[in-house]
This record gives structure tokens, sequence and C-alpha cells, in this order.
């Protein structure tokens, strides 16, 4: 799922940086087919040409930070 996209994203993301940086990229495939501003903007103009889970949104910046979960789990 959306596997092809986030391995293009991290095979490309310096060059997508120097391009997008801080935009929330819209991914399809191997191509970027939108940037935008906010992740809301990203979402609702790609279901306009898309199904959900046909496209990727990755906010564009450089590091992991942007694409890496952190979970923490506190017990009681």
């Amino acid at each position: 799922m959306l596997d092809t996209e986030f391995q293009f994203y991290l095979s490309h993301q310096d060059k997508l940086v120097k391009k997008y940086n801080g935009k929330h990229i819209v991914i399809v495939g191997t191509n970027v087919v939108g940037a935008y501003d906010s992740h809301l903007d990203a979402v609702l103009k790609s279901r306009e040409s898309y199904k959900p889970g046909n496209f990727l949104v990755q906010k564009c910046t450089p590091g992991e930070e942007s694409y890496t979960l952190h979970f923490r789990n506190q017990l009681f």
C-alpha cells in the first residue's frame, strides 16, 4: 500500500526538498502531481482526481522527522 510512492520520496528526498521544501506534496506512482501549503488542501484537491489510498501526501522537509513516527507507551 503506497510503498512505491514512499520509496520514491525516500530515494529522491534531497531533490524534492530543494524544489518543494515545506510543502505537502502528492505522489502517485513515481510522480509528484501536486504541491500544497497544507495537508488538508493536498488531500481535498487530490481526492478530486484520485481515489483515497491511491496517492501519498508527504510533507517535504529534510531529514526523517516528517516521516518517522515515534510511539511512547506509559505504564501506570
